[in-house]
């Protein structure tokens, strides 16, 4: 297994740890509702280096992000980031990720760890029109410190203005004695909180700097599997689970990330401007169990009468209001809010809420 610049840190702070995209990740430390409850009360440091990198560079830069992003890049300003997805030729998300605007052609693209190898073949594919293309994936580290006492955390480590770095945006500085690390404020958690890239060498002394930074605020290790649950509270899409190759983006409720401008000839356009016209068959929704039980993924969704609407993709008990909540796909008329569905588990029948999102108001 691959390891990150923090698995030996992982391993002697008692990680449970286990395989995840190739790498050997921690999915919990000290429990899954613990470390979901200090990130989302105060804060928590994930290692998330097992993302993907690109870099896309050139005069050709933007014209390949509009061909093979869903959204449209051209409207990203320096500074900000935007949350996108690949298109494949029927519709089906090849992936979601983000892309960061540095420079008029100079854009880094932040891929899910699962899908790398997937999306770099997918981006050198596509690269008909010569953008300069480097993936930097092994070149990378980054940790997410969210909740709502990282701002005063990394506050201690730069002389960054982080109150000045809106939602979906970012900037590159000092950090903790370190050159050019970018700060980006596009959490995953609802929590609030920020990200940082940097090399993979001075990944020990900015964990070690956070942690000493972070310690009068209770600030602990937080693994994989609350990164799941907080997620999920706020209806949050994770690829494999809510999103493939055989849901669209239209489908997944990302019709905001999906823009159909008349200069913009996208990989997948032509069938979801059809599937746009004529209706979606099913759509992503957010439940809430009435009755106690947990929602898994891969339970089958069923009406009043017991015939099968739709499928869960994510559930779990959630930790902060003590139900069981999930998302899953459900034929349309099943979709709107306060609709009442049925959650098959072990074979029994039990009610469910369609609800809005977020879980965690």
């Amino acid at each position: 297994m691959k390891q990150t610049p923090f698995t030996d840190l992982h391993i002697s702070l008692g990680a449970k740890m286990h395989e995840f995209a190739g790498y050997n990740m921690p999915i919990e430390y000290t429990g899954i509702i613990d470390e979901h409850l200090t990130v989302v009360n105060a804060v928590g440091v994930f290692d998330v280096s097992h993302m993907g990198e690109f870099w896309v560079k050139g005069p050709k830069a933007l014209q390949f992000l509009q061909r093979v992003s869903s959204n449209d890049a051209s409207k990203l300003q320096p500074g900000k980031a935007q949350y996108s997805c690949f298109v494949n030729e029927n519709g089906g998300i090849v992936d979601d990720f983000i892309v960061y605007h540095f420079e008029p052609e100079k854009y880094l693209l932040v891929v899910n760890a699962a899908n790398t190898e997937k999306d770099w073949a997918w981006c050198l594919r596509h690269n008909t029109m010569g953008a300069q293309l480097e993936n930097a994936s092994d070149h990378m580290a980054q940790l997410a410190i969210q909740g709502p006492k990282a701002a005063e955390t990394l506050g201690k480590l730069t002389d960054v203005d982080l109150s000045a770095i809106p939602f979906y945006s970012f900037v590159t500085g000092k950090f903790a004695g370190v050159e050019h690390v970018i700060i980006s404020n596009t959490g995953y958690t609802g929590a609030g909180g920020f990200e940082l890239y940097f090399y993979p060498e001075h990944g020990k002394e900015i964990w070690n700097a956070l942690f000493e930074a972070g310690e009068a605020y209770g600030i602990k290790p937080i693994g994989l599997g609350a990164r799941d649950t907080l997620r999920l509270e706020m209806g949050y899409c994770l690829y494999g689970n809510d999103l493939d190759e055989t849901t669209t983006p239209l489908q997944a409720g990302l019709g905001w990330i999906t823009r159909f401008a008349d200069n913009k000839p996208f990989v997948g356009r032509e069938l979801l401007e059809k599937e746009k016209a004529e209706g979606v068959s099913r759509k992503l929704s957010c439940f809430e169990l009435i009755d106690k039980g947990i929602p898994r993924h891969g339970y089958e969704i069923v009406n009043a009468a017991g015939e099968t609407i739709g499928n869960v993709t994510s559930g779990t008990i959630s930790p902060v209001l003590k139900v069981g909540i999930g998302m899953g796909y459900l034929k349309p008329e099943f979709a709107k809010p306060d609709s009442e569905i049925y959650v098959m588990v072990r074979n029994k029948k039990l009610r469910a809420t369609v609800v809005k999102p977020p879980f965690r108001k």
